[in-house]
């Protein structure tokens, strides 16, 4: 079974990756300022980062935009990702995908990691650009290439299904493994799906076991139903109900809509073969591990 292509959870509309530490709410040093003002760029985008991250002064994006535009214009490739990234969340600036797409154009033309994961998304669905799968797949192996992990994950869906690719069920394995591996929670439910079914990869239910886990874990609640489901089945590790019925009840708190329904339907089966300590018992373990994860 194919799985349902996922975008990353973690898909950050803003990166401040050279954003220097400064004491909080202390306010720009005037150095900093004067050098903006002389038209140093690198010190420009320190400024626009500090207004946009308001960790050193009040958060103010239109003041963002002004210091980051003007980095930006003089080719610093952090600044035109911050700017496309300004211009996708509509943050002082009016939401623009297309402004969004040639700011990260820019960037990703310089080899900017980030800008080259957020164009192949803007190609992938069509945002501010023609919808193009092959151009998404040229971006998304750009960034993975520089080891992003959700560029990674997102090559190895459109070489999964075939979309903008040649459809290649080792290739996608093999790009699953090393977004998995980063700790990329999708990629490691898709690698676990792979090994559960054989797709691409010698069936392998303890290996199956082993990503879902890494996944339910990370409270994916696809992962945590499959893993239930394993459990119950002793599939790639003894039948265990306790720990089935664990796994069940988190996906069955967490999912939404039809999905829920089904893991509330296998987390009642099991129910009823639970004796009565047994069952408050996972339901401790369930109650306990939400506390612990719920942001």
């Amino acid at each position: 079974m194919t799985p349902r292509r996922i975008l990353p959870l973690c898909i950050y509309l803003i990166v401040f990756m050279c954003l220097p530490v400064l004491a909080q709410k202390a306010g720009i040093d005037p150095a900093m300022l004067k050098k903006a003002n002389t038209g140093e760029a690198k010190a420009q985008l320190t400024v626009g980062e500090a207004f946009a991250s308001g960790i050193s002064v009040a958060q103010d994006y239109t003041k963002a935009a002004s210091w980051l535009q003007k980095a930006a214009d003089q080719g610093l490739a952090q600044a035109q990702f911050d700017m496309g990234a300004l211009y996708e969340a509509g943050n002082g600036v009016q939401q623009d995908d297309t402004k969004a797409a040639s700011w990260y154009q820019k960037a990703a033309e310089q080899g900017f990691a980030p800008a080259e994961l957020h164009l192949g998304l803007l190609y992938d669905h069509g945002n501010g650009v023609t919808q193009d799968y092959a151009e998404a797949a040229g971006w998304y192996r750009k960034a993975a290439l520089q080891k992003v992990p959700e560029a990674e994950y997102n090559l190895g869906t459109l070489y999964e299904r075939g979309i903008g690719v040649p459809q290649n069920y080792g290739q996608a394995a093999d790009l699953y493994r090393r977004a998995a591996e980063q700790g990329n929670a999708s990629a490691q439910f898709n690698l676990g799906l792979l090994y559960d079914n054989g797709t691409g990869l010698e069936k392998d239910y303890a290996q199956a076991v082993v990503w879902y886990t890494k996944a339910a874990e990370q409270g994916l609640p696809r992962a945590q139903f499959n893993l239930g489901s394993m459990y119950a089945n002793g599939q790639g590790v003894p039948v265990n109900l306790v720990e089935s019925y664990v796994w069940l009840d988190l996906a069955a708190k967490t999912w939404s809509g039809s999905r829920q329904e089904d893991a509330v339907h296998a987390r009642d089966l099991v129910a009823q073969h639970l004796s009565s300590g047994d069952l408050a018992a996972a339901q401790d373990r369930s109650t306990k591990w939400l506390a612990a994860h719920q942001k």
